[in-house]
């Protein structure tokens, strides 16, 4: 047996409640992972409310730390007591689990099991958006939203160390100063009312090459209308909500736009897509082109907290469970 946090009804962070599950062995290719961080995202969140569908009851969560403890028949590259990580491999609410050697990696010595676990989901997503997704290039505008975001800081900081132009948003004044330091050569209120005309100006009139949109609904449109002909909207979160229906019209009305809803699990789909991005986030943070936001510890049993601290927008620490 092992403990796990059960989502039996849909909506507020009460629902999380800890119970015991059965743990089985590990079979032909997989391990038994005792865990030592568990990552809290804002999918998390969307999976709890119901926005994005889930069948109850369930165990949500999708990025750990964690120490081998037991090896299945069949396994390569890994042993018993080896530190690990993964992202985008979900259920992740549990104390020990027995999962795919496939679906983790190794974690570097000189980082933190508590960093990864924060970080590992987001870092991912940080390095598909910018090398894979799109390969930005030094010399394009972007428009990262909700910039000191957990996500969106990572963004941030990496789209200036490759040389773009970076117009952050941010949901209050009293954030500017945080993402001008994450290397933001401008900072706007994503609800201000003149947001697209803003844009404009700073871009000579042209607009940007590429939006990285996380926060849906609210700025959705405005960042339809702040693009360059034939450029890039990303829409990769709904933290408002999710958009409401385009018009596929709109795309050419607005200058033969590209928009795209990418889903983390199929840039991280094979084995080499997955030790591509991990290695190459792990280097990032090694060298210190990006430097997550610190971490809040929550006990396992306090999933609920860790829930509503990654929701209060004022908060700058990301939440960890620690089983």
């Amino acid at each position: 047996m092992t403990r796990a946090i059960v989502l039996r009804e849909l909506g507020g962070p009460d629902n999380l409640v800890v119970e015991d599950v059965e743990l089985r062995s590990p079979a032909a290719g997989e391990v038994l992972v005792r865990h030592t961080g568990i990552g809290v995202n804002f999918i998390d969140t969307y999976f709890r409310r119901g926005l994005y569908p889930i069948k109850l009851p369930a165990i949500i969560g999708d990025q750990a730390t964690g120490v081998i403890e037991a090896l299945g028949p069949e396994v390569k590259g890994f042993k018993v007591g080896d530190r690990i990580g993964y992202g985008s491999a979900g259920p992740s609410y549990v104390e020990a689990r027995v999962m795919k050697a496939e679906s983790i990696v190794h974690l570097p010595d000189a980082i933190a099991d508590d960093v990864v676990a924060a970080s590992l989901t987001r870092g991912m997503t940080a390095e598909y958006l910018l090398f894979r997704l799109h390969e930005l290039k030094a010399g394009e505008t972007v428009i990262v939203h909700a910039a000191t975001g957990g996500t969106g800081l990572m963004v941030c900081q990496w789209a200036k160390d490759l040389g773009a132009t970076v117009i952050a948003t941010v949901g209050a004044e009293n954030k500017f100063d945080m993402a001008r330091e994450a290397g933001a050569d401008h900072v706007l209120l994503h609800s201000a009312e003149d947001f697209v005309a803003q844009v404009r100006e700073l871009t000579g009139g042209r607009g940007a090459d590429v939006a990285y949109d996380s926060i849906g609904r609210d700025t959705f449109m405005k960042s339809i209308e702040s693009l360059r002909p034939r450029g890039l909207m990303v829409a990769y979160g709904n933290a408002s909500g999710k958009p409401d229906p385009l018009d596929v019209l709109a795309l050419s009305r607005h200058g033969s736009l590209y928009l795209t809803r990418p889903n983390l699990g199929h840039y991280v789909a094979t084995r080499a897509e997955l030790e591509l991005s991990t290695s190459r986030f792990f280097e990032a943070l090694e060298r210190g082109i990006v430097w997550p936001h610190p971490v809040e510890r929550f006990s396992f049993d306090e999933a609920p907290a860790a829930h509503r601290h990654l929701e209060d927008r004022s908060k700058h620490t990301i939440p960890i469970l620690v089983p």
